[in-house]
């Protein structure tokens, strides 16, 4: 009721001439003077030293206006290590009906996301990264359907995904990760949806094929608790050129049709996959992480072409193809990462000199390195793998 009755007297004011500069809609004046008053500058920034109410609200520092509607807010100062805002986000945000784009920059901001975001039916782009944002993301705000960019990371949010934001229909980008949430992943069903980051969160469960779209050019899960296969999801993903499905629980086989993909950058490690199936040609991604997993059996030679090569901590087996050799002496391959397997053997001088921009480690393998080269600290001190182990494994 009361902020009713001071939308009809800025009207009135407006009418007279009192507030002649005063062009913004009185809605969205309200609204931005409700922002105000919960959020202020953190020491060493002067953001709002602009907000004098007294003058036209469209030329305020970070307010951008289409006639007398705000369409963009983008609150802080964003040059790079700007000290930020602290307070709260006032639900009066929702009042801003032509809203198209909201942004805060890190700072200090806490409390709940208000629920009022879901009225912004504008709303394409939504970044509040590196704050404190704490609670629920509400399940409501999957009735901004225009929405595009989703970015809520490195913030305190709990709770669940939820199918209301896979339901999205232009959601092009979605970044969740650093937060702490729970629960299983929604399926998307925008097709135009090309970037998913949601690692460093709690998540459970397995990932349906039909989960993911094909869109998708940048995926990273890691640091969760997923679990099941995850092969036939990979072979929908055709357009990927980044993956990271690291420390997880995911097991099962890697298909080989995933290296003729545009990856540049492929991180697998710590899980429990056991099955690499031989790419069919040349692999022209720049890094494959396969370190700490359960792979067995020959390492192949179409993986020579990679410039940084993890496949520590896993059970591989026989000797080292001689491409491998071939591309590292020559500085082709920058890390070649092979410590704690079961491999045999490698056709190396003991007098080759490793380029310095290469590093080679063989450590605690079923055979005694041709040369010493320097390891990671976590490779350990022994140089080789008890005979006993590799007998076994043989057997």
């Amino acid at each position: 009721m009361r902020f009713t009755k001071l939308i009809w007297c800025l009207m009135f004011l407006v009418r007279l001439g009192f507030l002649t500069e005063a062009i913004l809609d009185p809605v969205d004046f309200l609204a931005l003077q409700a922002i105000r008053k919960s959020l202020d500058d953190l020491p060493g920034s002067n953001f709002f030293q602009s907000w004098d109410f007294t003058s036209d609200p469209c030329g305020f520092a970070g307010v951008y206006c289409d006639g007398d509607k705000v369409t963009t807010l983008n609150l802080g100062d964003p040059r790079a290590g700007s000290p930020g805002l602290s307070g709260r986000i006032n639900p009066a945000i929702g009042k801003l009906s032509s809203l198209i784009e909201l942004s805060i920059v890190p700072g200090r901001i806490m409390g709940a996301l208000p629920a009022t975001i879901s009225q912004l039916k504008d709303l394409r782009f939504l970044a509040i990264s590196r704050n404190f944002i704490s609670g629920e993301i509400p399940a409501s705000i999957g009735e901004a359907r225009r929405l595009r960019t989703l970015d809520l990371s490195y913030n305190q949010l709990t709770g669940t995904i939820s199918p209301s934001i896979g339901s999205l229909p232009e959601l092009s980008s979605l970044i969740l990760c650093h937060n702490h949430l729970t629960g299983s992943i929604p399926p998307f069903l925008s097709q135009t949806l090309t970037r998913i980051d949601l690692k460093r969160n709690s998540l459970t469960g397995s990932v349906s094929p039909a989960s993911l779209p094909p869109s998708l050019q940048y995926l990273s899960l890691a640091w969760n608790q997923l679990t099941g296969p995850v092969d036939r999801v990979l072979l929908r993903l055709n357009q990927l050129n980044y993956l990271d499905l690291s420390l997880n629980r995911f097991t099962g086989t890697i298909p080989g049709r995933i290296f003729a993909f545009p990856i540049t950058n492929l991180q697998l490690q710590r899980n429990f996959f056991y099955g690499l199936i031989q790419p069919a040609s040349q692999v022209t991604i720049s890094t494959v992480d396969l370190s700490y997993n359960r792979f067995s059996g020959g390492i192949s030679p179409l993986l020579s072409s990679v410039e940084n090569l993890y496949l520590n901590s896993n059970r591989f087996t026989g000797e080292v193809p001689a491409s491998f050799v071939e591309r590292l002496l020559a500085a082709s391959i920058q890390t070649l990462y092979l410590q704690h397997n079961f491999l045999t053997g490698i056709q190396i001088s003991p007098a080759a000199e490793i380029p310095v921009s290469s590093s080679l480690c063989l450590q605690y393998n079923c055979m005694v390195p041709p040369l010493q080269t320097p390891c990671p600290l976590k490779a350990g001190p022994q140089k080789t793998r008890p005979s006993t182990q590799c007998n076994e494994w043989r057997g």
